[in-house]
């Protein structure tokens, strides 16, 4: 028996993650990799966390080990409304939901949204994460623009032609991966006028949030509607936050914002896929957070950052002509446009063997698999003096497979 002839057809648009597979040649020592956006370990709050989950194992135990609500840890989610408040989205704790990471959130919302056929709106490119979210769910996507050059009767025009509607437009608004890039104000104002023409959701993906270093912060899509109508009950987009680029990606803790209907769907959801987050992890990010967060960080956005300056730095001094690249505001990304004929998948099989040098192609971060001349770096887990000698490597093998 062929066991794959009775899968679920939506398995079809199930694929493997292009990163995870390039994760695996971070094992390789003699790799230098600019692919995977992780977080550098060495910043990790290690030594808070073991403290932390031993108090909690001599204290708490028994609530740290048993089954517990599905809407999360409750002085965590109290601690998540108060951080809200402080970037204009003042809340309640029924307004948050905690998750395993904010991956688990993107699947739930496309789940919660997406049936076969309708729209998604993303950018070009957007986060590869996301479309691996949506895809089970076997929605169309549509390139999303927010400066003007397309009407919402123009999507809406062509989501119903394909048998469907708009359902949601997906942003990541700041720093975004994996392009770095920032959506300004008017571009967030404009993403909003769009969805409430549309009638349709708006799913913010606040990952990188925190870590800006430098420019001036840009109040969430989700704070600008509620200052439009006052009342996060009648809001349309919904916050996704995460603890993974601040504190700690293993411990798969992410959070939704949003109006209570949405937030009761999406309990629904998880009391059928996992019950809820696991407790002691839940907890022991309360306490770091609550302890440590600020300070850890301002750490984080000045190592982070002086990373970004040096990146950018040997990007000016090892890049032929013709080659573009992002410079973004914070995050951990910095986005490249090779020469129109060049690819930047062949450029990988070429810098991997005669350079030893790894990073992401850009192709699959879009939603029609165009972007081809295009790849991401990622500069957080490299000190300087790696990202001189990649930026080298990187010169060197695009001069050489110019065409």
């Amino acid at each position: 028996m062929s066991i794959e002839r009775i899968f679920a057809k939506r398995t079809e648009r199930m694929k493997a993650s292009e990163i995870r597979e390039l994760l695996k040649l971070l094992d390789d020592p003699s790799i230098l990799s600019f692919a995977g956006g992780i977080p550098d370990p060495a910043l990790f709050p290690a030594k808070d966390f073991a403290d932390a989950m031993a108090s909690i194992m001599q204290t708490g135990s028994n609530t740290a080990l048993q089954y517990s609500v599905s809407e999360g840890y409750l002085p965590l989610r109290e601690w998540i409304a108060g951080q809200m408040a402080k970037i204009g989205i003042p809340c309640e704790t029924d307004n948050v939901l905690i998750t395993s990471g904010s991956q688990q959130a993107l699947d739930y919302l496309g789940k919660l949204f997406l049936s076969p056929g309708d729209t998604a709106l993303v950018s070009w490119p957007t986060y590869m994460g996301a479309l691996g979210a949506f895809n089970p769910y076997e929605p169309r996507y549509d390139q999303l623009s927010v400066d003007g050059n397309r009407a919402a009767t123009d999507y809406a025009h062509e989501a119903k032609a394909a048998g469907g509607a708009v359902k949601f437009a997906y942003l990541s608004v700041d720093f975004a991966n994996p392009t770095g890039e920032t959506v300004d104000l008017r571009g967030r104002e404009a993403a909003l006028d769009m969805a409430e023409e549309l009638d349709c959701a708006v799913i913010e993906d606040a990952a990188y949030q925190a870590l800006r270093y430098d420019g001036q912060d840009v109040p969430p899509i989700l704070a600008l509607e509620l200052a439009r109508k006052g009342d996060l009950e009648a809001c349309r987009t919904i916050y996704s936050g995460s603890f993974s680029k601040t504190l700690s990606p293993g411990l798969r803790v992410g959070w939704v914002v949003a109006a209570k209907p949405v937030i009761s769907q999406l309990v629904l959801m998880k009391q059928a896929s996992d019950l809820h987050s696991a407790t002691l992890n839940q907890m022991a990010v309360h306490r770091v957070a609550e302890q440590r967060f600020d300070d850890h960080v301002a750490n984080l956005r000045t190592v982070y950052g002086q990373r970004r300056d040096a990146m950018l730095a040997a990007l000016t001094k090892h890049m032929p002509e013709g080659v573009q690249w992002t410079r973004p505001e914070g995050g951990m990304f910095v986005w490249l446009t090779l020469p129109a004929a060049m690819d930047g998948a062949e450029l990988l099989v070429y810098a991997l063997e005669h350079h030893k040098l790894a990073f992401v192609p850009g192709r699959a971060f879009f939603a029609d698999r165009s972007g081809g001349n295009t790849l991401r770096l990622a500069f957080s887990c490299a000190t300087e003096v790696m990202i001189e000698d990649g930026m080298s490597r990187l010169g060197a093998a695009i001069r050489e497979t110019m065409t």
